[in-house]
């Protein structure tokens, strides 16, 4: 069964059983007019496939949604023209719906909610009118010469959430219109909010959509060259490589490449025309710096890609204090030799420095240059600079905002020897408040409260907080990946896809996190050729991260690729000294919110071979103990033994009202133990604050040290009660 995502257009013949009643031949003829002199030229002048008549119904499908839209606004207006020139009871009028959702495909037939959701919507229209779903208008505001009505979100027969719906507005006096419905007023106060956000963010997609439109500017900054004689220096090299990123960034005639693509290019030979075809640019920027003592040189030139000429240039030799100054003028020198014509509001972003303070401008740098590596030791070290640069500068905003997606990123991959899950998780959302308290235009803040909340099962405020990044930060990966993640989690497949598309469209190399979360995107859309890849590039971007490796098996398993998954499952516990498990995969992805995405992984996983329990612990069901069993044996009791596989010694102290502490040479965690079921769990603060819980065993023939086996996502502990 083959699944896909599609744009779905469906008509329908508005009172056509009444007008059959009254003229069955003709009203058949007229039907069959209208569908071969007007739908099927306007379908394949829109690169649409009839898959089929329904009656008085149409079902077509087409590889763009705006293509979609277009042909519907085409056919409704054509046929208010015919129908002009004929009397009343010869007017045939059609409702349309179109939908961008997912179809399951069989042969030449398409069916399924992408599907159904089109024939609702079609239910919805006025006659000669359109709707479509809030994924079609994410994609076609401002694509078409019409406006919008937000109907806001409706419940659909058979669909189980809740849709965002639009009726199209075909007056051409309503083009580039995007109004509320009209509801009660606090109702519609707070869809009219909403509708603000998808719209800002939807037109924002629509100004970078890819391949970039010809006649706006495009451009990638290669990573300046460090040439100081230090090589200590490229953290400093690089902050201004991705300071003009950031500020060309932020202009909106300019389409300007991320982080994550132009670094791939960093110390390897430059041909600008081959950069260019594969960046998909016109422009490029290249440039050196060279920090002696207290001064700096800059060196930066703009090129035509294509044609390799030379468009501008300039050599700055300043005081190190003026690195943001320079940074300022090159901003404002490109944007001119481009023939740009900046806004107030774009001149002013650009013309303020983040901070006055160098020293705390420094460590900001050193920070952004040990976060971008991924590893647990040099984030331990980011956090700490990041301190450093904030006591410096209390209102420092995008320090606060790097700190924020620093943490959250700790926090989300459970690395708790770096920072402990409830401590990550407060500092990242303390981090991000205050940068947007300082700097509220800042979309990165907004990217990871997205992301907390989600994990917090807040998946509406997840949304919200989403769409309000990508509406700020329309070019910035990180904020559409957020999206992804977001909707991911949510349960919007198609709604995670389309931001995965966007985010690539901005930065094709996406970093090691952003690309496994587009692989698990694309699984759980079954398309595993596209998982497959994006799971690879996850692994080989962060080499010997065991985190990236065993994610490749699920998509190896249902590729058909059983012998690869069982080496990858293999070659991932290796990476990770035999910790992970179903259980953990379990327990960190809990935040799915339909229970089934999480079983098609884990039934994957658990075909490849990853084990139940950590190190590989299996337990003899014949020696485990049951609810009261459990509760008799450790509640009121100090649990004494040792933790596998190091073998070294651990506590566990537990009082009769469940307060516990667990302690090894590694870990020590306090919270609350319950028994629930045939299992003792443990409620803390790590692992996202969600419950651990495990089964207990009474091995035969153990020691009387360690008589009992207690395993969990985490650990392996074998003990015996001391009192």
């Amino acid at each position: 069964m083959e699944r896909r995502l599609a744009a779905v257009l469906i008509a329908d013949v508005v009172g056509y059983s009444r007008m059959s009643e009254i003229d069955e031949e003709g009203t058949r003829i007229r039907f069959h007019t209208d569908l071969h002199e007007l739908f099927e030229p306007k379908i394949a002048t829109h690169h649409g496939r009839l898959i089929k008549t329904m009656g008085d119904g149409i079902l077509v499908e087409f590889h763009s949604v705006v293509d979609a839209l277009r042909c519907a606004v085409k056919i409704q207006q054509q046929k208010a023209e015919r129908n002009a020139a004929l009397r009343p009871e010869q007017r045939m009028l059609f409702r349309i719906g179109v939908n961008l959702g997912d179809v399951i495909v069989e042969g030449e037939d398409i069916h399924g909610d992408g599907v159904n959701i089109a024939a609702r919507l079609e239910s919805l229209a006025q006659p000669g009118g359109i709707c479509i779903s809030g994924t079609a208008f994410d994609h076609t505001v401002h694509k078409a010469e019409v406006g919008f009505s937000c109907l806001g979100e409706q419940q659909l027969k058979n669909i189980a959430d809740p849709v965002r719906v639009y009726r199209v507005l075909l007056d051409p006096s309503e083009a580039g219109k995007v109004v509320a419905s009209r509801l009660p007023r606090r109702r519609a106060i707070i869809l009219a909010t909403l509708a603000a956000l998808l719209i800002a963010a939807a037109a924002i997609v629509f100004a970078w959509q890819w391949p970039f439109v010809p006649q706006r500017p495009s451009v990638a900054v290669l990573p300046f060259a460090n040439l100081s004689s230090d090589a200590g220096q490229d953290y400093f090299t690089d902050g201004i490589t991705d300071s003009l990123i950031a500020d060309l960034t932020m202009l909106s005639d300019l389409d300007v490449i991320g982080h994550n693509s132009v670094f791939a290019y960093k110390g390897k030979p430059l041909v600008l025309a081959d950069i260019g075809r594969d960046l998909g640019v016109r422009f490029v920027v290249e440039g050196s710096v060279q920090r002696i003592g207290d001064q700096i040189r800059v060196n930066a030139q703009l090129s035509d890609a294509a044609s390799g000429d030379h468009l501008w240039a300039n050599r700055f030799n300043r005081a190190a204090a003026d690195v943001m100054a320079v940074q300022d003028e090159l901003s404002r020198q490109i944007a001119e030799a481009l023939g740009l014509k900046l806004t107030q509001s774009e001149t002013e972003r650009i013309t303020h420095p983040p901070t006055a303070n160098l020293e705390a401008y420094d460590y900001y740098l050193r920070a952004e240059q040990a976060t971008r590596t991924g590893r647990r030791s040099r984030l331990l070290e980011a956090l700490a600079l990041f301190d450093k640069a904030e006591a410096l500068d209390p209102g420092f905003a995008e320090a606060f905002a790097a700190d924020a997606h620093a943490t959250a990123y700790v926090w989300r991959s459970a690395y708790d020897d770096v920072l402990q899950s409830a401590l990550a998780r407060k500092r990242a959302y303390e981090k991000a408040s205050r940068a947007l308290a300082l700097d509220s235009a800042l979309s990165s803040p907004y990217a990871v409260l997205a992301v907390m909340q989600v994990v917090d099962r807040r998946y509406e405020q997840a949304v919200t907080s989403a769409q309000q990044a990508v509406s700020l930060g329309s070019a910035d990966a990180e904020a559409h990946m957020a999206l992804a993640y977001v909707q991911l989690f949510s349960g919007n497949h198609a709604e995670a896809g389309a931001a995965v598309d966007t985010a690539l469209r901005h930065d094709p190399n996406l970093s090691a996190i952003n690309r496994y979360t587009a692989g698990l995107v694309f699984y759980l859309q079954r398309d595993y050729t596209k998982a497959i890849d994006s799971f690879e590039r996850a692994r080989d971007g962060s080499p010997g991260n065991g985190d990236f490796v065993t994610p490749l098996a699920m998509a190896y398993v249902r590729a058909s690729r059983l012998d690869d998954a069982r080496a990858t499952v293999a070659e991932g516990l290796r990476f990770l000294a035999g910790r992970d498990s179903l259980a953990a995969w379990r327990i960190s992805n809990a935040h799915f919110r339909n229970e089934q995405d999480l079983a098609f992984i884990l039934d994957a996983l658990r075909e490849a071979g990853l084990p139940e329990w950590p190190f590989g612990f299996k337990g003899n069901e014949h020696e485990r103990l049951h609810g009261e069993e459990i509760a008799s044996t450790v509640m009121g009791k100090l649990l004494r033994g040792k933790t596998e596989p190091s073998g070294s010694p651990a506590l566990m102290q537990i009082e009769r009202d469940g307060k516990a502490v667990f302690r090894s040479t590694t870990q020590m965690v306090t919270g609350t133990v319950f028994v629930n079921g045939d299992m003792l769990c443990e409620q803390s603060e790590n692992a996202f604050g969600r419950a651990d819980c495990g089964p207990i065993y009474r091995p035969a023939n153990s020691p009387p040290e360690t008589s009992y086996a207690y395993v969990n996502s985490t650990k392996v502990f074998y003990f015996s009660p001391v009192k």
